[in-house]
């Protein structure tokens, strides 16, 4: 049972409600939404919508940046921190985190998700449904690990990284900043150049300059 009185969570696209979920899941009775395209009323789970927050928090509440696009989230993020707020960080009560693994302020870890012994995870990342992030690997801040990805032992991510639903990243391989791994693409070796990859073996679609 968490002992959060509340949770703010800045958006309410599809990432917001897995949010919501696992906050529900958590034990967390109070949440509300912000965006700012939120209609007159709206409602999920029983909790509200609105299109701004109030300048001030309520005791004991903590805010979390649930963007699912990583700069977006970034930029949520810096809004809390300039409003000097408390940042949650959601951990589903399915997930399984491993001995020595370090999860950052802000991160999201997903029903069914795994994190390895002495893994390190960054700032406001997501580790999706059933994703597997293996021992000592490392994900940078602001990626996101698609549902039923899997690192294998010792692989690394850049920051900016999305990783696709079903991608895999072969053990000890690296993969640099604001890369794009397709879903199910297969990363048999470290990468050179941040763009977006697709198939298996894993090829450069398009570089990150286009």
């Amino acid at each position: 049972m968490s002992k959060l009185k509340g949770l703010r969570v800045y958006g309410f696209g599809g990432h917001a409600r897995s949010i919501a979920d696992v906050a529900s899941a958590l034990g967390i009775q109070q949440i509300v939404f912000a965006d700012a395209n939120a209609g007159d009323d709206e409602m999920f789970l029983g909790f509200a919508v609105v299109k701004t927050f109030d300048d001030s928090l309520p005791h004991g509440w903590e805010c979390f940046a649930a963007a699912g696009d990583n700069r977006k989230r970034s930029a949520q993020l810096e809004h809390i921190h300039a409003q000097g707020w408390p940042l949650a960080t959601i951990i589903s009560p399915t997930a399984t985190v491993g001995v020595g693994a370090t999860i950052g302020a802000g991160t999201f870890l997903g029903h069914h998700s795994h994190v390895g012994p002495r893994a390190t995870i960054g700032q406001s990342c997501i580790l999706n449904t059933g994703c597997i992030v293996e021992h000592d690997c490392v994900v940078g801040d602001f990626s996101h690990v698609s549902v039923n990805a899997t690192l294998a032992g010792r692989s690394r991510l850049g920051s900016f990284v999305f990783l696709g639903a079903g991608a895999t990243i072969i053990g000890r391989c690296s993969v640099p900043d604001g890369t794009v791994c397709g879903a199910g693409a297969v990363v048999t070796r470290s990468l050179a150049v941040s763009g977006t990859y697709v198939g298996v073996p894993a090829r450069l679609a398009k570089p990150s300059y286009q």
